[in-house]
């Protein structure tokens, strides 16, 4: 049994995949607090879905990509065989996780977006390094951006772990509303920066407060 926050379909804002249709799941529960988080409202509301619910639901939508997000989703033990009934009926499953919950029983198919908590967020510290060593090829880093202090952060960790070589993209996200995009362009245009801007998409089709988009 599951405990889900909301499960709609709209256009993938983020990753190497933004702007495609997507079924998104999202998982109530998470064990941080970061300091920029949009997502409040899953740390507590929520419905129990069974397996077989869930994946009804996703298959209503008549859409391949899915995504499985939160809150945290690793917190909660049916998200494995949920992973792996939605890659049994033919879909291409994404996981967006905080980064500090172990990724060694996800599904070697999914396609792990691994968020890297910078100092601004207030939660760096829970970072689980090992996971860098479980990533897939296909799989991406992600690091939002609040501050300078949290670009240096993202360099450093960019350059000393040879991230380039670990995943198929490092992905830099500007908090929404915080840090220009510009201003976060630019710093990565000036350093050569291996890695790709990262903008919010849905924030920008709709209002950035519209919960189910």
């Amino acid at each position: 049994m599951l405990t889900i926050n909301e499960i709609f379909h709209s256009i993938q804002g983020e990753s190497s995949r933004a702007g495609q249709l997507c079924v998104f799941v999202r998982l109530t529960a998470c064990d941080l607090r970061c300091s920029w988080c949009d997502t409040p409202y899953a740390f507590h509301e929520g419905r129990k879905m069974s397996v077989d619910e869930v994946v009804e639901a996703v298959a209503a939508h008549g859409t391949t990509l899915v995504e499985i997000t939160g809150g945290e989703p690793l917190l909660q033990e049916d998200v494995y065989p949920l992973m792996e009934r939605l890659l049994a009926g033919g879909r291409t499953v994404m996981l967006e996780t905080g980064g500090h919950r172990p990724i060694a029983r996800v599904p070697a198919a999914v396609v792990k977006i691994v968020d890297i908590k910078c100092p601004g967020s207030g939660e760096s510290d829970k970072n689980d390094w090992s996971n860098l060593d479980r990533l897939a090829p296909h799989d991406e880093l992600k690091f939002v951006i609040q501050d300078r202090a949290d670009y240096d952060f993202a360099c450093e960790v960019i350059a000393t772990r040879d991230l380039g070589a670990r995943a198929a993209g490092v992905l830099l996200s500007p908090v929404h509303g915080v840090l220009d995009p510009k201003t976060l362009s630019e710093w990565m245009l000036a350093d050569r920066l291996p890695a790709r801007l990262q903008l919010q998409l849905h924030k920008f089709i709709w209002h950035p407060d519209t919960r189910g988009v």
